[in-house]
């Protein structure tokens, strides 16, 4: 029971806590169906990151992809991404046989989204026939559970869904006025009209939340815990945006009056426009927030730790008129800061959040982040400018951080070093105090940095434990074609790397178990 009138301000990383683990999207992971899923590839991969000494996995969002494949574009908040279904465990369940799972030779190397989408919906589809008429009374059940208990979110989704599929994917605000609006008597002659639609969308959640349900489960029991990640905003052709628009900075026609992006640097002279509708805070705040504390908990049914994807918006997002050619004409609005995880620390207790502070930060960004005590984020590829102040740089950590050396916005380290100017090249190989090494080498040198860090934990992308260029790269900021694509093979997973980090993680001290004594309710709040 948690003691709603007083927070607890424990950080998910308590003092002396030393641990590391390596960042990889589920769709990366091998598999013979064209993409990775949450099956037996993920339980392998589990495995695969014990026997390395690694206590943490770090996957990108989980949600249903729209336009680019993004997966900070999801068409829900709540919802998974189908795709990522193991066709081996639906054949466990009795609804498909290995025969249906016999599909196109796929890539090993990138995903085809379009033909993964084909050959998956058929599957489903089979899987979903089969289910109606064959499946056993328990499984059915268990469905029926899901569905009532995930109703305050799953039944607009899927019948967001349905209607997606009757307009060919349209954007909704090119729907029928009558449902754009949510008229109640246009929901429920769609409702009676789509039921099929909608119950074969409810069972395709039931079998993804089951699947998670599965793995999350057996990584706990090999030691291996899991960070997810929450996207800061949502996407503007979302269930999220249709099915709760009071909550949006929208005008008359639901359309948004201001889209998120971030403002000019030194990166982009006309900053970045996104195009997200933002929050009407003062309409969450008069719910207690209730439709956010619903998101964060349901991704906290599947993961241990969330990364709160851009944290600085919480104190001020960058807000765009909708219809501007660039992010230039923008201004800061302020978020919902201390008052929102306030509310939110009564509602859950601990707050086991990492905080992505990366971008435009200002003080009162910092001041939010250390009164909440979340853990930061640095990445050192943006430490080797020369100046000695660099808050990248390891010596200017506070322990409560965490570490990478690369994300998935970044190039590989090698991909980095080779563009890398010939200035920083030298800051790095000074900072390492050796002459300058290979290319192939940086990678490992800046993992070694990581490890040896004062930060709690210490992350790295596989792309850069395996050393790869910028072929292995998973995404290009701006970019809205083939990013998200990359994916490792069988054979990369028995590189020599992974004795090697285990290695480091054993020499670093990163095992995972407190290396110092620490009080009772810290103990309590790290092992929950």
């Amino acid at each position: 029971m948690i003691d709603k009138t007083r927070p607890t301000s424990i950080p998910p990383f308590p003092p002396g806590y030393r641990a590391s683990g390596i960042l990889l999207h589920v769709t990366s992971l091998p598999s013979s169906y064209g993409i990775g899923d949450l099956g037996p590839s993920a339980m392998a991969w589990v495995d695969q990151l014990n026997e390395a000494g690694q206590t943490w996995w770090q996957a990108l969002p989980l949600g249903p992809t729209g336009y680019g494949d993004s997966p900070y574009q999801s068409l829900s908040s709540f919802a998974g991404n189908g795709l990522l279904i193991s066709p081996d465990w639906i054949i466990e369940d009795g609804l498909l046989n290995a025969n249906d799972c016999q599909g196109p030779s796929f890539s090993e190397t990138a995903v085809d989204y379009q033909a993964v989408a084909s050959f998956k919906h058929r599957l489903l589809e089979k899987a979903w026939n089969n289910f109606q008429s064959q499946a056993h009374a328990d499984l059915q059940n268990a469905c029926q559970n899901f569905r009532t208990d995930q109703a305050h979110w799953l039944e607009d989704y899927a019948l967001f869904q349905a209607l997606k599929a009757r307009y060919n994917g349209a954007y909704y605000l090119q729907w029928p006025a009558e449902l754009v609006r949510r008229d109640p008597a246009a929901l429920e002659r769609a409702r009676q009209e789509l039921a099929g639609q909608v119950d074969r969308v409810c069972f395709v959640q039931f079998l993804l939340f089951r699947q998670g349900a599965r793995l999350r489960e057996y990584a706990r029991g090999k030691g291996v815990r899991l960070i997810g990640d929450l996207p800061f905003f949502v996407s503007p052709d979302s269930s999220d945006v249709w099915a709760n628009p009071e909550l949006f900075l929208l005008d008359e026609d639901r359309r948004p009056r201001v889209v998120a992006g971030v403002p000019p640097d030194y990166f982009s002279a006309d900053g970045q426009l996104w195009g997200n509708p933002l929050y009407d805070w003062a309409a969450l705040r008069r719910t207690g927030y209730r439709w956010c504390m619903d998101r964060i908990r349901a991704l906290l049914a599947h993961v241990d730790v969330v990364r709160l994807d851009h944290f600085r918006a919480f104190v001020a997002a960058w807000q765009i008129p909708a219809g501007a050619p660039t992010a230039r004409s923008g201004r800061w609005r302020r978020g919902p800061g201390l008052k929102f995880f306030n509310a939110l620390e009564m509602e859950i207790g601990t707050l086991p959040f990492i905080a992505e502070d990366l971008g435009v930060i200002t003080s009162a960004v910092n001041g939010l982040r250390d009164k909440m005590h979340l853990p930061g984020t640095r990445v050192l590829q943006f430490a080797f400018d020369g100046q000695s102040d660099n808050p990248y740089l390891p010596e200017n950590y506070v322990p409560n951080t965490v570490v990478y050396t690369g994300t998935h916005d970044n190039p590989t380290t090698r991909g980095w070093y080779a563009e890398l100017p010939e200035n920083q090249r030298k800051n790095l190989w000074d900072y390492l105090k050796r002459p300058p090494g290979r290319s192939e080498e940086v990678a490992r040198e800046l993992i070694g940095l990581a490890w040896s860090s004062p930060a709690a934990l210490a992350m790295t992308p596989l792309q850069d434990l395996l050393s790869l260029g910028d072929e292995a790269r998973m995404n290009i900021p701006g970019r809205a074609e083939g990013n998200w694509r990359w994916r490792c093979t069988q054979k990369m997973l028995s590189d020599p790397a992974f004795p090697w980090i285990r290695d480091l993680t054993h020499s670093a001290k990163r095992s995972g178990v407190l290396e110092r004594p620490t009080t009772d309710r810290v103990m309590e709040a790290a092992s929950s």
